[in-house]
């Protein structure tokens, strides 16, 4: 039962109206306009059935009782690493094994596999009395076992969501912010193994960073070899290459080295937003669109669209439901006061904002394109759904808070 004075419904209007403006996008995405003929494919109206099962079971998640709910987690997530190991023996698509075809619908397990890896994750590593060793071992053991199986289907775009939400847990579980970055300091090392100044300036300022934590000398040491190791031996690593391998890193990183190939995607993306100025080219009237010069436009690329027909003033309108949006969760996950639900909602907001940033980020040239749709706006069912259940968890957590701080 809804209690009127904690059930966050500021968060549930943001969260219908993203819904609703994505309907309305994929219709235009779905819409092609061209010498005064107009053609529609049937995206948008199976998107309104997508949005229709998706707020029935954010209804169903709220109404169900807490103690089900809690049970439920466990063999729901035993379930979805079934389901991950299964679906790689399923045809591929586009040379990936990702997704099950049911009566013409899609089912992409590595989208229940977010929401249901973060619960899990959640829940071992609040329990009172473990170390900061053990947080982190619980959440490293849990999220490997999804993260390996996607890999091989290969996602590796989704993959970064999934660490990404594993860092956040660590952080809202109160992991000190010095382990995070020692998690975290082999990457920052593989960037900064670009020049010999980077890597001497990022060893400068991992090891002050970590003297300043007062960190034992011994822990200090072997954190300052091994990433000095990782600087040191990727350049290696890159002579190493073939020449066509070291060319499809450089036009991952720069499209425009293969603008006919793999970078052709972000380049028309990037066209597209451009060419929308201010007040963009008008509902159904975005050329790149209409002309198919725009790949995927109705799903990684939606927001694309999105900048050529409403322009920039129309890309911002919907940036600022996003912060309004995220600025609920955050809020919400500061009222909680029971450490697994704080930690779960932690997990969801950094899965969902890393997934608008990714998304939007290759869509303006930031980001190399790594298939990651934008949440509640980009066609699909699987996402859709299991985004709408992951904020249907918060509402369900604010609902039923004891107390408020």
């Amino acid at each position: 039962m809804i209690n009127r004075k904690k059930f966050d419904f500021v968060l549930l209007a943001l969260l219908v109206l993203l819904i609703f403006l994505g309907c309305i996008a994929i219709y235009s995405a779905s819409t092609t306009v061209v010498s005064g003929f107009k053609g529609t494919q049937n995206y948008w109206w199976r998107q309104i059935i997508f949005a229709v099962v998706a707020l029935a079971g954010l209804t169903f998640v709220i109404w169900l009782p807490m103690p089900i709910f809690d049970v439920l987690i466990l063999p729901a997530f035993i379930a979805n690493i079934i389901a991950l190991i299964a679906v790689l023996f399923t045809p591929s698509v586009s040379g990936a094994h990702r997704w099950f075809s049911i009566g013409g619908i899609n089912f992409q397990p590595s989208e229940s596999a977010k929401l249901l890896s973060i619960l899990i994750i959640a829940r071992n590593i609040s329990r009172e009395g473990l170390s900061d060793y053990r947080k982190i071992l619980n959440g490293f053991s849990i999220m490997l076992i999804p993260i390996i199986l996607i890999m091989l289907e290969p996602d590796f775009g989704t993959t970064i969501v999934f660490w990404v939400s594993l860092m956040a847990m660590l952080i809202a579980a109160d992991v000190p912010v010095f382990y995070i970055l020692l998690i975290l300091s082999p990457a920052f090392s593989v960037v900064a193994s670009v020049h010999w100044i980077g890597i001497v300036l990022w060893l400068l300022f991992l090891i002050g960073f970590l003297v300043m934590s007062r960190l034992s000398w011994v822990t200090i040491t072997v954190a300052g070899i091994v990433n000095g190791f990782v600087s040191l031996v990727m350049p290696l690593f890159w002579m190493g290459l073939k020449d066509y391998q070291q060319n499809r890193i450089l036009t991952f990183l720069d499209p425009t080295r293969d603008p006919l190939g793999a970078g052709y995607q972000i380049i028309q993306s990037k066209i597209a937003i451009g060419s929308g100025y201010l007040f963009g080219k008008g509902w159904l009237g975005g050329t790149q669109k209409n002309m198919n010069f725009l790949p995927e436009h109705h799903t990684d690329f939606i927001f694309s669209t999105i900048g050529e027909e409403f322009g920039f003033a129309g890309s911002i309108i919907l940036l600022g439901v996003f912060v309004a949006f995220f600025a609920r969760m955050i809020r919400a996950s500061g009222e909680l006061m029971v450490s697994e639900r704080r930690v779960a909602t932690s997990g969801i907001f950094a899965y969902l904002i890393s997934q608008s940033f990714i998304n939007i980020g290759m869509n303006i040239g930031l980001v190399p394109a790594t298939g990651i749709p934008l949440p509640f706006i980009s066609y699909g069912g699987s996402n859709l759904l299991f985004n709408t259940l992951s904020v249907a968890v918060v509402l369900k957590y604010m609902n039923e808070r004891g107390f408020m701080k």
